[in-house]
């Protein structure tokens, strides 16, 4: 338990430095929006093209991992458009507001997933995160922009309107290349590396720091129950589906820590984005984050400890 607060702790102290600098020396919604423009399509792009291209898969059970992680999305997919007619009697839920739960049920904050793994499991977490990353990133955005398309009601879900959104999308892009140049084992200059490297170190701080200046803590007075119902099927529900399927395909150690780790931080803050883009409940969204991350603090290090509690 040490070992996981130690790693936790620091992630968590910079989102907080995010939300003092929002207050007091980065005032203007300018310069966050800045901020997250430079990691969302800079930043964080050069640390996942270069994982991937550095990440060494022949330790890694790539077909076991992947299919635990799509395993989750699809079976949390179905689970709640099964029982949407439920929510929308019991809650009240409107179209967009169901946008909302889904996106936030579903999707992951990549900077904490990357942070976390890379604290406890160094290199070896990295790689992990990154194998799990590109299977997870244009499977879950498929999903949500079809979801928002059918219930959020300002756009049709067509082929071309996807394709446009995954296109538009510097994560997907940014995997596949870096897949690509593994899995050919194409030859990249060291000096590129080491550029892409510098950049993705600066991603990891910026981009926890965008999270903290992005919290709704103004927000937080009167929660609606969605919110809570969201933050447990996020932070206790989805874990739990992923290292369920993760033992049964055979992870063990690392592997399914990492796989616990992704699937057990909170949502995204991009979501938030497709949100304002797709007509979904955008501000309902904002109060989701806001508390999963809140909540992820207390969370998080129980899965770990939990994960670590089982047979080797």
């Amino acid at each position: 338990m040490t070992s996981i607060l130690t790693a936790l702790v620091p992630v968590f102290l910079v989102i907080l430095l995010g939300v003092v600098l929002r207050r007091l020396l980065l005032k203007k919604a300018d310069h966050w929006i800045a901020l997250e423009q430079l990691t969302y399509f800079v930043l964080f792009p050069a640390l996942l093209l270069v994982s991937a291209v550095k990440a060494d898969l022949r330790g890694v059970s790539v077909l076991e991992v992947v299919g635990a992680m799509l395993g989750a999305i699809l079976i949390m997919t179905a689970g709640l458009l099964a029982v949407r007619p439920l929510l929308t009697r019991s809650m009240a839920l409107s179209g967009p507001a169901f946008t909302s739960l889904f996106q936030g049920a579903t999707r992951w904050n990549t900077y904490i997933a990357l942070a976390v793994a890379g604290g406890l499991y160094g290199a070896a977490g990295v790689t992990v995160a990154a194998v799990a990353l590109v299977a997870m990133i244009p499977a879950v955005n498929v999903v949500c922009v079809i979801v928002l398309a059918r219930y959020a009601g300002t756009a049709h879900a067509t082929p071309r309107f996807i394709a446009s959104q995954l296109v538009r999308n510097p994560f997907i892009w940014s995997c596949a290349a870096g897949a690509l140049l593994n899995g050919f084992a194409i030859p990249v200059p060291a000096v590129v590396v080491e550029f892409g490297d510098i950049l993705g170190r600066a991603s990891l701080a910026l981009g926890l720091l965008v999270v903290g200046g992005g919290l709704a803590l103004d927000r937080l007075r009167e929660l609606k129950p969605v919110v809570f119902l969201t933050l447990f099927l996020k932070l206790a529900v989805k874990p739990a589906v992923a290292v369920g399927l993760g033992l049964a395909f055979g992870l063990r150690g690392t592997e399914l820590a990492v796989l616990a780790i992704v699937c057990a931080v909170p949502s995204a803050p991009n979501g938030y984005v497709l949100a304002r883009q797709m007509g979904g409940d955008a501000p309902l969204l904002a109060e989701m984050l806001t508390v999963q991350i809140i909540g992820a603090a207390l969370t998080l290090p129980v899965v770990l400890a939990l994960v670590g509690l089982l047979p080797a």
